[in-house]
C-alpha cells in the first residue's frame, strides 16, 4: 500500500511559512483564554537528563551537558580577570548543553519533513537550504501557541495502560473517543493523542520503538478539520513501523509537507488522564532557534471551564 503523499501549496499565499497555525485566530485564542480555570496548571513537558531516552537510531547525538563555569575552576582560571579574591566571592556557574532538537518535547517545524526535495508550500532544498539552516519553514516562525485542544485518550478508551507495541490508531478510535467525552473538534484546535507510552517515562526500552499511534488515514481525518497543531506522548505521533511501502514517515510527510501542520512529540499527558481531563487550553512556545527543524517546547495546559 503506499501512501502517495505530496508537497501541498498553502492557501494562505506562496510566501506562507505558517500553514495550519493561520488557523489560530486572535479571536479564537482570546475566547479560549476567557474560559480558563488557573485553579490546577498541568506541565505536559519532561525533564532533559543525561542518559534520557533520545532518537538515535539515525546517529544523531543523545542529550548532553557540561559546566563551562564553575566557582572553584573560576578563581584557578581567571579567565574574567577580576582576580583570586574577587572570583572567591562570587560563585560563579554556567553550563553548555548540546543535543538534537527533537529530543524530549519538541515541536517538529515544517521544514522537517519533505518529499522530492520540497517542503510545504513548495519551498525547496536548492533554493532555500544554506549550509547552516533552511531558510524558510522554520521553528522560529511559529508564534507562541494558545489554543483549545481536545485530549484524544485513546489507551483509556481502549482500557489499558498503554496501547500495544504498532496499533494503529484508526478513525473509528477518534470517533469512538470523540463519542465517550462528548467533545467535537473544531477549526484552530490543538489535538494531542494519548497512547500510554509515557507511562513508563524514562525507561526507553518501552517509551521508544514500535510506536503505538495515528495512522495515516487518522490524521488525514484530523487535518481535514483543519487542526492547527497535532501532538502525541510518543516519539513521532504516527504507528510505526511504517504500513505504506513508500514512505518511512507517511503521517510526517503528511501532516508537515501536505497539510501544514506542526508536531509536538513526546508530551507527558499521564496528569491530565489521571484527572479525565480532555477539553483544555494550551499555551506553549518553541525556542526560537532560526532556521531550524525542531526545538523543545514546553506545553502548560489549563482546565476550560
Amino acid at each position: 500500500m503506499k501512501a502517495g503523499i505530496k508537497v501541498a501549496a498553502s492557501p494562505f499565499g506562496p510566501d506562507d511559512e505558517l500553514g495550519a497555525v493561520n488557523f489560530l485566530a486572535a479571536a479564537h485564542q482570546t475566547n479560549t483564554l476567557t474560559r480558563v480555570d488557573p485553579a490546577k496548571v498541568y506541565d505536559l513537558s519532561v525533564d532533559y537528563f543525561v542518559g534520557m531516552p533520545s532518537f538515535q537510531a539515525a546517529g544523531d547525538p543523545s542529550y548532553q551537558i557540561f559546566m563551562s563555569h564553575t566557582p572553584d575552576g573560576t578563581v584557578v582560571d581567571n579567565l574574567n580577570g577580576v582576580g583570586e579574591q574577587v572570583n572567591r566571592n562570587v560563585c560563579y556557574s554556567g553550563d553548555v548543553v548540546f543535543l538534537y532538537t527533537h529530543t524530549g518535547t519538541h515541536i517538529d517545524a515544517l521544514n522537517h519533513f519533505g518529499i522530492d526535495g520540497h517542503i510545504y508550500n513548495g519551498f525547496s532544498d536548492r533554493e532555500h537550504l544554506g549550509s547552516r539552516n533552511w531558510t524558510k519553514g522554520g521553528v522560529d516562525v511559529i508564534p507562541p501557541i494558545i489554543a483549545r485542544t481536545v485530549l484524544l485518550d485513546i489507551a483509556k478508551l481502549k482500557g489499558v495502560v498503554c496501547l500495544e507495541d504498532s496499533y494503529a490508531i484508526t478513525v473509528a478510535d477518534i470517533e469512538d473517543e470523540l463519542s465517550r467525552t462528548g467533545l467535537s473538534i473544531n477549526e484552530g484546535d490543538v489535538v494531542f493523542v494519548r497512547t500510554g507510552r509515557m507511562s513508563y517515562w524514562p525507561d526507553g526500552s518501552k517509551t521508544l520503538g514500535n510506536p503505538p499511534g495515528l495512522s495515516l488515514e487518522a490524521a488525514r481525518w484530523l487535518t481535514a478539520q483543519h487542526i492547527s497543531v497535532v501532538g502525541a506522548d510518543q516519539e513521532c505521533v504516527e504507528v510505526g513501523p511504517s504500513q505504506h511501502e513508500d514512505n518511512w514517515l507517511p503521517v510526517h510527510c503528511h501532516f508537515l509537507a501536505e497539510a501544514g501542520v506542526p508536531m509536538i512529540e513526546l508530551l507527558n499527558l499521564e496528569e491530565l488522564s489521571a484527572d479525565d481531563v480532555n477539553e483544555f487550553c494550551v499555551i506553549a512556545a518553541p525556542v526560537r532557534l532560526k532556521g531550524a527543524t525542531g526545538a523543545p517546547i514546553r506545553p502548560v495546559a489549563l482546565r476550560l471551564t
